[in-house]
């Protein structure tokens, strides 16, 4: 099946660069059947700086087997059971000869399971900093274009009888409705995978260059205004393609002057390499703060995130006036909430909107009251990206949706915002990986062009965790922005109190 690129898909595939590889990661932490978990190895863990372990009365799994473990090769079988759940990640791009088109979607006919699932060991007992420190190398490097645009790595080694899981899946393939992020759908609700009808397929031949063209020059002559469309894209790389972005350069440079956002640590050039840090708290915090000031949870996470920008400049020297603001990229209504409070699902919609955090507010109760009344505002005024099969399918939306955030993101011009934000629930029970019970999920998201930090935030299983990915230049601190979510959760504990 051939089938061409979307105009968001072509661009994202074409925004990226060796320093701004666009795939959306995730870094999933489990645990066998039958392990003792400890804490060895476990920095912070056990302590009052909000990542509490998981001891040895919850390393085992209902209902299975003692010594079930989660190998490479039940992985790789796994994986290959799910692919017809999302048969995007057997495709790859395929440019049209002379430009004349968008880039399709092909099968690879050469396609090799086992050059996408790979296998990775940390020096045992492998602590989180050193899988930390893996994980940003990884995330560091593009994904093989020549081949479907994604990858997964099976670590082993990991202290307290652990392993870690990390995909990438480049954005260009995600769109959240007609493909889903792998994540999605290799999960389970039970220690016992799910059993699906078995999979015939089988690779279709891949088009030659010729036939690629044919196809393309067919459609152009039955669609006179996407003709039109592909001159404008090929005149891009001509001359007065190159004169014309200066211009329009020049033109968001000065509307930058006027509305863009301020200049801050995170918005420089940007190296290929990473840095990646996390942040683990409990999800009943954030219900407290929002049940004592009548807010939303969404409200409360940003509220957290501007304490912790504010610590962060602090400490770098910046001198803060009350006024200040960091202007965010964030998604807007993706957590509903049941009658009682209770329940956290995703929305029906993924919308991202500009919001300036008030890092200069020394008063967290202030800073909440700002975020709150700026989240009103915008809800009725919304840049949405549609999601609704992600609220009737089952397994692990939040993949799914921390990519159609970005993708929701990138419509910003580059000048108007210093931070992408995202932010996706996920399911508040257990959630099994080849009946390994999954612990813990961050997200990794891009680093869009000249920005030198994302945030992405996932809540499941009764904890909310902060995935902090970092230009490795820019933020050798990144731990410092680690240590002030957790100092900013506190300050906002500590004013409900009052």
């Amino acid at each position: 099946m051939i089938t061409r690129l979307t105009p968001q898909d072509a661009s994202f595939y074409r925004l990226e660069s060796s320093s701004n590889p666009m795939h959306i990661g995730s870094l999933a932490i489990v645990r066998d059947p039958g392990s003792a978990g400890t804490d060895e190895g476990r920095s912070g863990y056990g302590t009052d700086e909000g990542r509490s372990g998981y001891g040895t009365d919850e390393g085992g799994f209902d209902g299975a087997a003692v010594g079930d473990r989660l190998g490479y090769d039940r992985l790789v079988e796994l994986v290959e059971d799910r692919l017809p759940l999302v048969p995007r990640y057997r495709r790859k791009v395929r440019e049209i000869p002379f430009a004349l088109g968008r880039p399709v979607w092909v099968e690879d006919s050469q396609f090799d399971i086992s050059y996408h699932v790979r296998r990775s060991a940390l020096p045992g007992p492998g602590s989180d900093e050193q899988l930390y420190d893996l994980v940003a190398r990884l995330a560091s490097r593009p994904l093989d274009h020549t081949r479907p645009l994604w990858e997964m790595y099976l670590i082993e080694g990991l202290a307290g009888g652990r392993r870690a899981i990390f995909t990438k899946t480049h954005s260009a393939l995600v769109d959240g409705s007609t493909a889903l992020e792998i994540g999605h759908v290799i999960l389970d609700t039970s220690p016992s995978p799910r059993e699906l009808a078995a999979d015939a397929w089988t690779a279709r031949r891949e088009p030659s260059e010729v036939q690629l063209l044919a196809m393309a020059a067919v459609e152009l002559a039955g669609q006179p205004r996407q003709a039109l469309e592909v001159l404008r894209e090929a005149g891009a790389n001509s001359f007065v393609g190159v004169t014309g972005r200066a211009v329009e350069r020049a033109v968001a440079l000065v509307r930058t002057v006027a509305t863009g956002a301020r200049d801050s640590p995170f918005h420089t050039r940007t190296s290929r390499n990473r840095r990646f840090d996390v942040v683990r708290t409990d999800l009943e915090d954030y219900r407290t703060i929002r049940k004592r000031f009548d807010c939303s949870i969404n409200d409360v996470i940003l509220a957290v995130v501007t304490g912790a920008l504010r610590n962060f400049l602090q400490s770098r020297g910046e001198i803060l006036t009350e006024s200040a603001v960091l202007r965010a990229v964030v998604p807007m209504s993706v957590y509903v909430e049941g009658p009682h409070g209770d329940q956290l699902k995703p929305a029906s919609e993924v919308s991202s909107f500009l919001i300036d955090l008030p890092v200069g507010e020394p008063n967290p109760v202030m800073r909440l009251s700002h975020i709150r009344h700026a989240t009103e505002a915008h809800s009725r005024h919304r840049h949405s990206v549609r999601a609704r099969t992600l609220v009737h399918m089952a397994g692990f939306a939040p993949a799914s949706l921390h990519a159609m955030s970005v993708r929701a993101a990138s419509t910003f011009a580059e000048h108007t915002f210093n931070l992408v934000i995202t932010n996706a629930p996920g399911p508040q029970q257990p959630m099994y990986i080849g009946g390994a019970r999954m612990l813990e999920m961050y997200p990794v998201s891009p680093l869009l062009r000249n920005q030198a930090s994302s945030i992405g935030i996932t809540s499941y299983d009764g904890n909310v965790f902060y995935g902090l990915n970092a230009d490795r230049d820019a933020m050798a601190d990144i731990g410092v922005l680690s240590a002030a979510v957790r100092e900013s959760m506190e300050e906002m504990l500590g004013a409900c109190v009052q």
